[in-house]
């Protein structure tokens, strides 16, 4: 059986990794100033962050129309028998239904639509991980199972940078966010019940970027093979310097740098920095 991947612009997987594994990418795109920008082909993360920066108003997000689900699928079918599309967590997007209602229009290939319940890279590592599997013949059902194992072990963590910005996303009450900048409250975020909630609210950057790093070292301690991935809000540089910080502290972990893009950066803003990691 041949099986086809898809996944959406959110997992911000490199472009060469997407050709290098034939993943295919359904983009989700950004509002800016009246203007619609598809991301990962319309518009780069720091443009985008330029833009944010420069303007008044936060960008808004939109969700695939099912009809460019419907063209991919219709396509895929031509020469696969199954399609698997990984997407970002349904608490947050409808994209994962999307894709559930286009894969019931099409005749030819069985759609598996798989809900990654977080985004980012961490939702890439599924989708890199099902595209291996596929090209090394792996059935839909092996597939699958191995994404649901990987999930098991799962974990990722967002610091966000400027209170001001989740206010002004309607996230944050203004009183929430003046009491926090004034408390210097590093928000630490997570995915749970497939939405972003709370983790921990920590005093500093520093004491917050820390905090990821003892709670990676927790599941490192279990012994599993870990893959885990640095994601940045445009701090590059902060990110390579973590990443060699990290390799050092953990030789036997395979780490990579990854970034929120225009999507997930409209809602955790500039200056956000994560880490997630599962089981290779």
């Amino acid at each position: 059986m041949k099986t086809a991947v898809v996944t959406d612009s959110t997992s911000y997987i490199p472009k060469h990794v997407r050709e290098t594994l034939d993943i295919h990418m359904i983009p989700l795109s950004v509002v800016i100033k009246g203007e619609t920008y598809r991301e990962e082909i319309d518009i780069t993360m720091k443009d985008f962050y330029d833009e944010v920066r420069n303007g008044d108003k936060l960008p808004t997000t939109t969700q695939p129309p099912i009809g460019e689900f419907e063209k991919l699928f219709t396509e895929l079918a031509k020469e696969f028998d199954a399609i698997i599309s990984v997407h970002l967590s349904s608490g947050i997007s409808g994209t994962y239904q999307g894709a559930v209602a286009a894969g019931d229009t099409i005749a030819g290939a069985k759609v598996y639509a798989y809900d990654s319940e977080l985004s980012c890279m961490a939702q890439g590592f599924y989708a890199i991980k099902a595209a291996t599997m596929a090209k090394e013949g792996k059935e839909p059902s092996e597939i699958l199972a191995e994404l649901d194992e990987m999930k098991k072990h799962m974990r990722a963590y967002f610091m966000v940078d400027d209170l001001a910005h989740l206010q002004r996303g309607g996230r944050l009450t203004s009183a929430q966010a003046i009491i926090g900048s004034l408390l210097s409250i590093k928000p630490l975020l997570h995915f749970q019940d497939k939405v972003i909630v709370p983790f921990e609210k920590i005093r500093s950057r520093k004491k917050a970027l820390k905090r990821i790093v003892d709670l990676l070292d927790e599941d490192v301690k279990k012994g599993k093979s870990l893959q885990a991935t640095i994601i940045h809000g445009n701090r590059l540089d902060e990110a390579v310097q973590w990443k060699a910080e990290l390799t050092k502290q953990y030789p036997h972990v395979e780490f990579s740098i990854s970034y929120f893009g225009p999507v997930i950066g409209t809602h955790l803003g500039e200056g956000s920095m994560g880490l997630c990691w599962t089981i290779k």
